[in-house]
Parts: C-alpha cells; sequence; structure tokens
C-alpha cells in the first residue's frame, strides 16, 4: 500500500482581479477511504486522477460517478460534493483551482456542465504533466507564474475538450453535435461582446432559429444568451473600471459593447448594487 502524501502550491502572484485566476495546484496519494465533503466551493476545483480509484458524488443531482486513472473530475462553485478514496487501492491525483470572470465559460468550453462534471482521457498523460507544470510554475515565483498557469490551464482544457469530442459520448442533455454548437455560441459572443451584436445576427450567423438556439444555451449554460453576453460585457467592465482609471465611465461603455451609458449604468447597478462611478471610488 502507497503512503500518503499531500502537496499543495499557491500562486505567488497576486491575481485578484484578473478575468481568469489560477488560485493554487496540489497533488496527493490518499489513505484508503479517505474522505473529503460533502462540501461547497467558491471556486473551480479540478481533480485528475493518477492512479488508483475512488468515488465522486454531486450531492445536487444525486449523480456518483466512479473514477480511476486517467478520470478527472470538475467540482463547480456552490455545488455540494464528496468524493472518497478506494478503500483497497486508494487514487493518487492533482488538482488546480481556479477562478474568475472567465471561468464559467471556459469550463462550459472544454464540455463540463452540471449532468457531466466528469471526463476520461484514457492514456494521454498531457494533463498531468500540465497540472505538473503548473506546480512547477509556482515553486518557482516570478512574474511568470500566474500566465504560465493560466497557459497550461487553457491547454488541459483543450485537451479534455478534444478527448470528449473524440470519444462520441452522448450527453443525456445535448447531443455530441449540439454541444459543439453551444460551445460555438460561447465563443462568438466571446469575441464578439464589444460589437453591437444580436442575438438574432447570431443566430443568421450560425442558420439556426433564433428561439432554438436560445432554448438550447439555456438548457446548457441556465442561462439565455442574452443574459449571457450582458454577464459578460458587465464583467469585462468591471475589470476595466478597475485597471484603466484613465477611461471615463462613458469610454469603458463603449469598449464593451454599451452604446448608452445610462443603460450600461443602470445594467451594472443591477449585478453588482451599486453605479459604475461608485464602484470604481470604492477601489480607491
Amino acid at each position: 500500500m502507497p503512503q500518503s502524501t499531500y502537496t499543495v502550491v499557491s500562486n505567488p502572484v497576486s491575481t485578484a482581479h484578473g478575468s481568469l485566476n489560477v488560485l493554487f495546484a496540489g497533488e496527493s496519494q490518499t489513505r484508503p477511504g479517505h474522505r473529503i465533503g460533502p462540501r461547497v466551493y467558491d471556486y473551480y476545483l479540478l481533480h485528475h486522477v493518477l492512479s488508483g480509484k475512488g468515488r465522486y458524488h454531486c450531492q445536487d443531482t444525486r449523480a456518483d460517478y466512479e473514477m480511476r486513472a486517467g478520470h478527472t473530475f470538475l467540482a463547480a462553485p456552490e455545488r455540494l460534493v464528496s468524493y472518497v478514496a478506494d478503500a483497497e487501492n486508494p487514487w493518487r491525483y492533482r488538482w488546480v483551482a481556479f477562478t474568475g470572470p472567465d471561468a464559467a465559460q471556459l469550463a462550459v468550453f472544454a464540455g463540463f456542465d452540471e449532468l457531466r462534471p466528469i471526463a476520461d482521457t484514457a492514456a494521454d498523460r498531457q494533463p498531468a504533466r500540465l497540472l505538473s507544470q503548473i506546480m512547477s510554475g509556482f515553486r518557482v515565483g516570478g512574474p511568470r507564474a500566474a500566465l504560465t498557469a493560466i497557459g497550461c490551464l487553457h491547454l488541459l482544457l483543450a485537451r479534455i475538450s478534444g478527448e470528449l469530442e473524440g470519444t462520441g459520448r452522448t450527453d443525456r442533455r445535448l447531443a455530441g453535435s449540439e454541444e459543439r454548437l453551444v460551445r460555438q455560441i460561447v465563443h462568438y459572443l466571446s469575441t464578439q461582446y464589444a460589437e453591437p451584436v444580436s442575438i438574432q445576427d447570431m443566430a443568421d450567423t450560425f442558420g439556426y432559429n433564433r428561439a432554438y438556439l436560445s432554448r438550447l444555451f439555456k438548457q446548457h449554460t441556465d442561462m439565455s444568451p442574452v443574459t449571457f453576453l450582458l454577464k459578460l460585457r458587465i464583467d469585462k467592465a468591471r475589470l476595466m473600471l478597475r485597471e484603466r482609471r484613465e477611461l471615463t465611465i462613458e469610454q469603458i461603455a463603449s469598449s464593451v459593447g454599451f452604446s448608452d451609458p445610462l443603460y450600461f449604468s443602470k445594467q451594472f447597478r443591477r449585478f453588482h448594487a451599486q453605479s459604475p462611478s461608485a464602484y470604481r471610488a470604492s477601489l480607491l
């Protein structure tokens, strides 16, 4: 029986104001029957199993998954989860925690959702290596640590996304082709948010009925495309209010796709319970 170990390394660079923040990463060889939870996290926590076995349980959906080497599971914020090592062959895994305004859409792009919080990367060794690189970067420190971690996280989720597409698995909610369409919508809105884009324009671009696209997107993300676009714009504006002090409120509103500064202020207050100017003043 392997000896239990536990290692965790935090990001040495403060990234509290970034759109995607990698918080920490670690590795553990667990004891037989070692249990974590039930608990709720306020960030995304991704585990990749290196060896052994265990079980991952989502209390909200009452789903229970048997995990083994090559499997990955993602605990989303505010979801009640628990996981336990096998009594005879306890797992060894690496993990990474991340958060930020872009975290949710990145998880969706990788293929994770409430009904499928797991993935099987089979014999692909790259996920384990990328997690190891994040840990190594944090140990070395320096101003590049955060950027290296973000880059490795993107590559890691891209590998997982590729494996999910390659398996041909069918989600209980969406077929594989529909999942790809949802990811295309996320990419479209994430790159076009500063433009005067409309959901009808997007539907015309993809060649689908607007009502169908909206229904499909909401099934997969629990929000409509209109709400997703609005939240994305407000999140980008909030980042600019913090980091671009030389820009006026009107300039920031225009930069994230709002032609009317008053409407921008109204929507910002809706999400953050204060006006853009009050939010900026609170940072001083």
